[in-house]
């Protein structure tokens, strides 16, 4: 795992900005949408832990998807497009390459669906990636989700689920971030 440990919280509000965007990026993915949104917020404070920096970042992105401005829109679909596609041969950020161990294909035939789930839901779901919480569960469980999720249809409902699952994936990160 990477050597970054995150600053106390109480922190983020005085860390140049750089510092907040590396922040960002290991509770999140590298994702200039969100820098451009959240950043300002940041650095007002003040924060107590972790789990008010987070509620903070998904008001935001709760307050964007909740708006009927087709930029608005725009700017959210790309924050949640910043999560790697699951299964993925090349994973950038090195929190979800190790989040996503668990999905190694253990068939050429699963690797292969998996694909095609991913390609299905954003066809489903124009400008959205699949987005969920890993954490360890199996290839198989998560495509089941998938299949779930494509069949239910529901655009709005998915963006709530992209937002609650990037969240999660943050509260997982911090407990492996914070020094020790």
């Amino acid at each position: 795992m990477s050597r970054y440990r995150l600053p106390g919280a109480a922190t983020i509000p005085v860390l140049p900005t750089d510092g907040r965007v590396k922040v960002l990026a290991h509770l999140f993915e590298p994702c200039d949408a969100l820098n451009t949104l959240a950043l300002e917020y940041l650095a007002t404070g003040p924060f107590d832990n972790y789990d008010e920096v987070i509620t903070l970042i998904k008001q935001l992105l709760i307050d964007l998807k909740d708006t009927d401005s087709p930029s608005n829109t725009a700017w959210l679909l790309k924050i949640l497009a910043a999560h790697p596609r699951l299964g993925e041969k090349r994973i950038d950020s090195e929190h979800s390459r190790l989040e996503q161990a668990s999905l190694t294909a253990e068939s050429e035939e699963e690797g292969i669906k998996l694909k095609a789930l991913n390609k299905q839901y954003e066809e489903t779901f124009p400008g959205l990636r699949y987005v969920v919480f890993v954490n360890g569960r199996s290839r198989a469980v998560i495509m089941e989700d998938m299949e779930r999720r494509i069949a239910r249809g529901d655009i709005e409902v998915e963006k709530t689920e992209a937002i609650n699952a990037m969240c999660d994936i943050a509260r997982d990160r911090v407990d492996k971030l914070l020094p020790s």
